[in-house]
């Protein structure tokens, strides 16, 4: 994983006065940790080195005592992907960013870091000459500043003096209400070299969507992973909050980050489609994959206590994976294309979700289920909803089903399958420490 720096940073940095870079990494909820290097050290390679816990830092700042984890909390290397180096377009003196891998001080992947994961499954594509390609689309919410945790989250005030009232999907005046915030996001996105497709507004209030174009499975997480870095630091410039929850308001609609993806050999031909155009046994057992494996892992997409309130009959979250032909109420559905952009677009994931982790997660389930020829069910012609509910309705049920599964630990690797698992355990018995406003309303007058 060790690698030399390019002669040409040093020159770079001197020349736009660079004095610090920003060395990043994906902890297990995506969020960005590491620490700050002058750029002479970072230009000449200077070793970096940081705990192996904090990979697995919980969202409350706690860390696990779980036996997976070493007493001595030893370093590992903080590796830089030169390729990711970038200016942070949100500082107020020049400095740059670069994200890391962080790697055992013998130079092999930490088996505790997302990208670590997504690294090791995408390993196994190469070895049989395969390359997934991914896209996924990412929806959030604009937000008021939110100084006080029991207050609920509230639309902000809009160019036109009033906040937003609802029901405004696709407007374009109303894509254009935040018009400050969104210039500057543009521009830090392209600075970041994020490739964005359509923007749009989406269903709730002032709820929007980005789709990603396709690319590589890690260059598009490492986008996912910085877009919302930057949507959130460019909306606290302008007193806002990005907020990608998978349910930040009650009664408005939930964000996902629906994934699709395909799967190209050496020739760049997809595997999904036969010679003559048609699907072919790739793309159905891929599917098969999904369906087996995906409900074991349901706590990767859907990582916390909020992630479930968003899987309810009828608000275009899924509830089972059934598949089908351009049908948004499966799990997983097959948009309509040409032979050589044929894809499966899972829709379980919510925008709080780590994309590394749900790439992995998928691409580990896909490329089983092609080893193992495993069919799929028959596709689904009307209304999945009409169906069973068979994914893990609430955080607890995920959490255990994840724990005992084998097929998780076979995929994804069975200390991460252990470490994460415990990560969430002290998560949510933090959230039981806590009174919501759900029972002081309804259980201090009647219970």
């Amino acid at each position: 994983m060790l690698c030399t720096p390019p002669a040409s940073l040093a020159r770079s940095f001197k020349d736009r006065g660079v004095r610090d870079i920003e060395c990043i990494f994906p902890d297990v909820s995506g969020y960005p940790r590491g620490k700050m290097m002058p750029s002479g050290s970072f230009a000449a390679g200077g070793e970096l080195r940081i705990a192996q816990a904090i990979p697995m830092q919980a969202v409350t700042g706690e860390y696990s005592y779980a036996p997976i984890f070493p007493d001595e909390d030893p370093d590992i290397l903080l590796v830089p992907d030169y390729g990711t180096v970038k200016p942070v377009p949100w500082a107020t003196t020049p400095r740059d960013m670069a994200i890391h891998d962080c790697c055992e001080l013998g130079g092999e992947l930490c088996q505790f870091a997302p990208r670590s994961i997504l690294k090791q499954v995408l390993a196994r594509y190469d070895a049989m000459d395969l390359t997934p390609v991914a896209a996924p689309e990412i929806e959030f919410y604009l937000v008021a500043a939110n100084v006080n945790p029991d207050e609920a989250l509230k639309p902000p005030m809009g160019r036109s003096g009033r906040a937003e009232v609802g029901q405004s999907a696709f407007s374009m005046n109303l894509l254009n209400e935040l018009a400050p915030f969104w210039d500057e996001f543009h521009a830090a996105v392209d600075t970041l070299g994020i490739r964005g497709d359509t923007w749009i507004h989406e269903v709730g209030l002032t709820q929007y969507e980005i789709n990603l174009l396709h690319g590589n499975a890690v260059e598009v997480a490492d986008q996912a992973f910085l877009f919302k870095y930057a949507a959130k630091e460019i909306a606290l410039k302008h007193g806002l909050n990005a907020v990608f929850m998978a349910k930040p308001i009650a009664g408005e609609a939930g964000s996902s980050m629906h994934l699709h993806q395909s799967i190209v050999d050496a020739g760049g031909n997809n595997i999904f489609s036969n010679a003559d155009g048609n699907e072919s046994e790739c793309f159905l057992h891929f599917i098969g994959g999904l369906q087996a494996y995906l409900p074991d892992m349901m706590l990767v997409f859907a990582p916390f206590v909020n992630s479930y309130r968003r899987f309810i009959k009828g608000s275009l979250a899924p509830v089972n994976l059934l598949w089908g032909h351009d049908n948004r109420t499966t799990g997983l559905r097959i948009p309509r294309s040409g032979p050589a952009a044929r894809r499966v677009e899972t829709r379980v994931a919510g925008a709080d979700a780590n994309p590394y982790l749900i790439l992995a997660a998928t691409l580990a389930a896909g490329l089983a289920g092609m080893e193992e020829k495993l069919a799929p069910t028959q596709a689904l012609d009307g209304s999945a909803y009409d169906h069973s509910h068979d994914l893990a309705r609430t955080f607890l049920a995920a959490h255990e089903q994840f724990e005992a599964s084998a097929s998780a630990r076979r995929l994804l690797g069975d200390r991460f399958v252990t470490a994460y698992a415990s990560v969430k355990d002290i998560e949510y018995q933090n959230y039981l420490s806590e009174i919501g406003a759900w029972e002081r309303r309804f259980l201090l007058p009647q219970a």
